[in-house]
């Protein structure tokens, strides 16, 4: 601020407003309102070609911290990697997942449905299988649809599905943007993760153009911030620069408790529910919220 400036807040009376990672004014969303009823329920693509980024842990602790807000929440796996599911300690061996409901071995798709250890929180598993969807679904009719199709089923049970897509641009992650509502971008504050975010919200400008009309940007999201760094500072700078009021007030800082928490199989809100890093994801859950992504 310059001298000029600060003369000008002195005579108002007025502190200047304290900045966040962001570089806009910090604000702590309000903690939302009791549901009085459930669904039809908002499905949020989180969604990035890149690996690494945090698709998995910001799918477990967003889908946690919505269901600690009295959200009822569905986690889809869409990953053949089945990090979400082995993030919040559900066996993958000898159970439906969602490549069975997909290639329509199982039509059912509650009996796919698996409670977590975290009241309001169910999910749709995931292994190694459904790394061959993509190839059996290639000839199907309506292909782009059919997970679309799978959820119309489960819609009215819950208030949130989250959809942790597999960190490429192929079939599966095309079906999870014609499916969703919204996507939520983590994107690492790193230069590489930086490159590809253009490409992605060009390829949801596609689905929107061609597949899904409603598909809307909730939000990008600032992870793995170091504030130690320049690097990341102005990542972040720059992130905000081209995308403006796209990018997320939250940013989610980078610690050590995240993968502490995924070898315990648990979100982080339950592991070390008063770190910084929980708080961080409530203070998501509650920004989401308060900007009508979710209700």
């Amino acid at each position: 601020m310059s001298a000029q400036r600060e003369d000008v807040t002195e005579l108002a009376g007025l502190e200047a407003p304290k900045l966040g990672p962001t570089g806009r004014p910090l604000r702590d969303f309000p903690v939302p309102k009791k549901l009085r009823s459930h669904g039809p329920a908002r499905i949020i693509a989180l969604c990035n070609q890149k690996g690494g980024v945090g698709k998995t842990t910001t799918s477990i602790n967003l889908g946690a911290t919505l269901a600690e807000y009295g959200r009822k929440v569905l986690a889809i796996d869409f990953d053949p990697q089945g990090a979400l599911s082995a993030g919040l300690g559900v066996q993958t061996h000898d159970v439906t997942t969602i490549y069975d409901l997909l290639l329509g071995a199982q039509r059912d798709v509650t009996a796919a449905i698996l409670p977590t250890g975290v009241e309001n929180l169910d999910i749709i598993p995931a292994n190694i299988d459904l790394s061959a969807a993509e190839v059996h679904l290639v000839n199907e009719v309506a292909r782009e649809q059919i997970l679309a199709r799978v959820l119309r089923q489960v819609t009215d049970r819950y208030d949130v599905i989250l959809i942790d897509c597999q960190p490429s641009l192929g079939l599966l992650t095309v079906n999870a943007l014609t499916a969703a509502h919204g996507v939520v971008i983590p994107l690492e504050c790193e230069y590489f993760a930086l490159r590809g975010v253009a490409l992605l919200v060009e390829t949801i400008e596609k689905i929107r153009d061609r597949l899904n009309p409603a598909i809307t940007l909730d939000g990008i999201l600032a992870t793995m911030y170091d504030s130690r760094t320049l690097h990341s500072r102005e990542v972040l700078q720059r992130v905000v620069e081209a995308f403006g009021d796209q990018v997320l007030e939250t940013v989610i800082a980078r610690t050590v408790k995240f993968p502490d928490a995924s070898v315990a199989a648990a979100p982080v809100t339950t592991f070390a529910p008063e770190h910084t890093s929980a708080e961080n994801y409530r203070q998501l859950a509650r920004e989401l919220v308060f900007r009508g992504a979710v209700a």
